[in-house]
């Protein structure tokens, strides 16, 4: 009996969801958990996985159609199943007919892709994550010719949040690379492939690679190995008047209007490659030598060329990070309270268990350590910043602190999160967040560390900043900005001038969640605990 697939309900105000993209076509046979097609909310991205097995039947809608939630999109089974009663909204079976044979004649007609050779096969670019819809190949570990084993590494690649290596899941000779260095690839798609020499690799050209693109790359990089100790070629080879340019790089070209022939081969072989036509895209058009006349009324030309500068596309992380941030201020009622507090206490305890570390065989521990070990402790006693908004009318209070750290990489702003930093003690906590800072500075840290936090706090003391307003990271309610160390004076018991040193905390909440009052008795209680630190710590159960 055929399965119905139905648009899934994502949250509860949720009505309908677009469909963005099938991930599978009529005929198709599919297992348990492999996508069937892309959708979203007005909040988010999903992939759906499928819960059977079977084939594909029908496709009941188009990409891009709005669809209503718990309604028929498709239907799974055995071949020649009758689907007529699942098609949706009293829609005929010529609805699904109609869809099954726009499909057939793209199944019934001569593949342009050879046979499947049985000894290799395609690479793909991993899924890292379910919204992740493509991912940058950021460097080659491997050429065209050779020979891999399993484990070894083939590509690494990075998403938005993280960078990976690729390691091989197959031995044997590497055929054709289908992309190159700083290609951004959709997710699933054949990035090389590997097996026996002289293996027809046209089946596995991704779409849109016709065979003649597929075959001229493997000759392009089977010259590149045969001639890798040919010198490089600095403009492009020319042969009778032709060319030679790689099927992206023309295609950009086209886009960009770029005359090829302007372009500097920097590809194998003395080859323009995509890269070649953006640099001509962006130089300076060649001007017309001034005659002698000219030259001697001229004025000198000037030593620096102060109209001179550089356009670069933005990397993913950063995209990420403005669209995240742009969401955050124009969703929220966004609002900043300013505290300082006396450090005196945690300054003197920070000294005597970095004297004693050794002896109480303690890790470094840092004063921001001190903060999230206080904040974990503090938020317990305020719900309301300890929480997610959902979907601008649900609360969602969490038992536990998983506390966001941000941290600054060489990528852009990560936020990993210490999960249940108030179970842990000050040791486990500076141990945790070092662990999970390293990670992310080095494009290590895994995906499941970048989500899940009920709060956040940013440090910029390190670079002198005295106080500013911290953006929350939605779906938190809240945030929480470290400012530098000052020197302050206050008046003694005798009316004397004493000099002290103070820190200033800004916190950013949202004003949905909580008001003014409950976010400025919070700071309260956390000045409060910082000021008596030690007393405060050696009364928890877990402690140092």
């Amino acid at each position: 009996m055929a399965i119905p697939v139905t648009m899934p309900k994502q949250g509860i105000t949720v009505e309908s969801c677009i469909l963005t993209k099938w991930a599978v076509k009529v005929g198709d046979t599919v297992k348990k958990g492999d996508v069937l097609f892309s959708y979203e909310t007005d909040k988010s991205a999903f992939d759906y996985q499928s819960e059977a097995d079977g084939e594909v039947l029908a496709l009941f809608c188009e990409e891009g159609d709005e669809v209503p939630v718990l309604t028929n999109v498709c239907a799974l089974g055995t071949k020649g199943e009758d689907v007529s009663a699942l098609s949706p909204n009293g829609s005929t079976v010529a609805v699904s007919v109609q869809l099954v044979e726009q499909v057939k004649p793209v199944e019934s007609a001569p593949k342009a892709k050879g046979e499947k050779p049985a000894t290799s096969e395609g690479v793909l670019m991993p899924k890292q994550g379910i919204t992740v819809e493509s991912c940058i190949l950021t460097k080659w570990q491997v050429k065209v010719g050779d020979v891999v084993k399993k484990g070894d590494v083939l590509f690494s690649y990075e998403t938005d949040k993280a960078s990976f290596d690729y390691q091989s899941e197959v031995e044997g000779e590497v055929l054709v690379l289908f992309c190159e260095e700083g290609d951004e690839v959709p997710v699933l798609t054949n990035v090389c492939v590997v097996g026996k020499k002289g293996d027809d690799v046209s089946y596995f050209a991704p779409e849109g690679a016709s065979v003649a693109q597929a075959q001229e790359v493997v000759a392009t990089t089977t010259a590149t190995v045969q001639q890798a100790s040919a010198p490089v070629e600095s403009a492009p080879v020319q042969t009778d008047g032709k060319i030679f340019a790689s099927p992206r790089a023309k295609h950009l070209a086209e886009k960009l209007g770029v005359d090829l022939a302007s372009a500097t081969a920097t590809g194998p072989n003395g080859r323009i490659i995509e890269r070649d036509v953006r640099t001509a895209s962006v130089a300076p058009k060649a001007t017309a030598q001034p005659t002698a006349q000219a030259q001697q009324v001229a004025p000198a030309k000037a030593d620096v060329d102060v109209h001179a500068y550089k356009d670069e596309k933005m990397s993913n992380i950063r995209k990420v990070i403005a669209k995240n941030m742009v969401a955050s201020l124009s969703t929220m009622a966004q609002l900043t309270h300013n505290i300082s507090f006396d450090c005196t206490n945690i300054m003197e305890f920070r000294k005597y268990l970095k004297d004693n570390a050794e002896k109480l065989q303690l890790p470094s521990i840092t004063v921001n350590n001190i903060i999230v070990f206080a904040l974990s402790r503090v938020l317990k006693n305020h719900k309301d910043l300890n929480a997610n908004l959902i979907n601008g009318d649900t609360m969602r209070y969490f038992e536990h602190v998983n506390m966001g750290i941000a941290t600054d990489t060489p990528r852009g702003l990560l936020v990993p999160t210490l999960f249940g930093a108030d179970t842990m003690s000050l040791s486990e906590i500076a141990v945790k967040s070092k662990q999970l800072s390293g990670d992310a500075i080095n494009g290590k840290l895994s995906p499941e560390f970048l989500t899940g936090g009920s709060f956040t706090v940013s440090n910029v003391g390190t670079m002198g900043i005295e106080s500013f307003t911290p953006v929350v990271n939605p779906p938190q309610t809240g945030i929480l900005g470290v400012c530098t160390l000052e020197t302050r004076v206050k008046l003694g018991k005798n009316g004397e001038v004493v000099p002290y040193t103070a820190m200033n905390l800004s916190l950013s909440y949202d004003h949905r969640a909580l008001d003014g009052a409950p976010a400025s008795r919070f700071l309260k209680e956390l000045k409060e605990y910082l000021e008596n630190f030690s007393f405060n710590l050696m009364a928890d159960a877990k402690c140092i």
